[in-house]
């Protein structure tokens, strides 16, 4: 099997890198302790990035988070009540966001990132949370390492798991597509839900690796990305899929749709994946200094921000082999 990283080790797809693997073994559980303003906080590693309005909010090692109010042009850090890694982040609207990273702490804003409030951790799990997703100000999901599946129903105040199938195995990225929720997870594995999340269903690509994030494309298409390269489109909702052939072995670990409908899959060793046909073909490029690349966002202004193992960038199209 592709899936072949130690339990001891899994962290969010991106930190499986040699150097994330070596940061997470020397770095104890400092949960209880604020997070440190760093004057470079805005180039180390950072796993997650979400775009809300006019704002960025990118978050990382050591409890980094960042926040930029004028679509990327200045970019400030935010202490918050941890020093756990930070993998995740959903803001519902421009005040209420909330994140979620190792020792499974997840944490919730209400005056829109400028504070933070610790509103659940569990160190003794030893497993983290990678990804969290609300459906509305009350009803939320967070999701990590062993099946780990959280639920809230009053706002993220407080949270209670449950196993949404008999596998234990790693829910990477839980993201919406129409009225479905969608999971990627390890050994080839999706989950759907057609009733808000309430009940899970597993569909089976023909892959046994693992798959680290979900790209809807609307009317049902979807593209689903992981381990060595693997890409795979459905068009009815993740019942059957077909492989799409990406000429690369990088890991890959992010999807974006552009305004002007351009698909752009990035991943590990600066591997960028275009495609302008709707997904149903991409061509290869490559970063010059093979950056990890974790999440791209386009801002409204139109510009496109990526994060990784080098903090937060912009990227001109020109860079990543689209013609402005």
């Amino acid at each position: 099997m592709d899936n072949f990283f130690p339990k001891n080790m899994i962290l969010k797809p991106i930190i499986c890198t040699l150097l994330l693997i070596l940061f997470s073994l020397v770095t104890p559980a400092l949960s209880a302790d604020r997070s440190v303003i760093a004057p470079l906080a805005t180039r180390s590693l950072l796993l997650d990035l979400e775009q809300v309005d006019n704002a960025l909010i990118a978050v990382g090692e050591r409890g980094h988070l960042l926040i930029s109010e004028d679509n990327g042009n200045n970019w400030s850090q935010v202490q918050v009540p941890t020093r756990s890694t930070l993998t995740g982040v959903f803001f519902l609207d421009r005040q209420q966001g909330w994140v979620v990273g190792h020792d499974q702490v997840i944490l919730r804003t209400q005056d829109g990132g400028k504070t933070w409030a610790l509103v659940y951790e569990n160190i003794e799990a030893e497993s983290p949370l990678f990804d969290i997703y609300f459906l509305d100000a009350q009803h939320g999901y967070a999701i990590g390492a062993y099946g780990q599946f959280l639920e809230s129903f009053d706002g993220g105040e407080n949270w209670e798991g449950r196993w949404i199938s008999e596998d234990d195995f790693h829910l990477n990225q839980i993201v919406p597509a129409g009225e479905q929720l969608f999971i990627a997870a390890e050994a080839g594995t999706v989950y759907r839900s057609d009733d808000q999340g309430e009940n899970w269903i597993t569909l089976a690509p023909d892959y046994e690796g693992s798959f680290f994030g979900i790209l809807p494309l609307g009317n049902n298409s979807l593209l689903l990305f992981g381990l060595r390269g693997h890409l795979f489109r459905s068009d009815d909702g993740g019942e059957t899929w077909s492989q799409i052939e990406t000429a690369t072995e990088a890991s890959l670990t992010n999807g974006l749709l552009l305004n002007d409908g351009t698909l752009i899959v990035t991943g590990l060793a600066g591997a960028i994946l275009i495609s302008q046909d709707h997904g149903n073909s991409f061509s290869l490029t490559q970063e010059p200094k093979r950056k990890g690349f974790s999440r791209l966002q386009q801002t409204t202004a139109g510009d496109i921000f990526a994060v990784g193992d080098f903090g937060v960038t912009l990227l001109s199209l020109s860079s990543i082999g689209i013609k402005e």
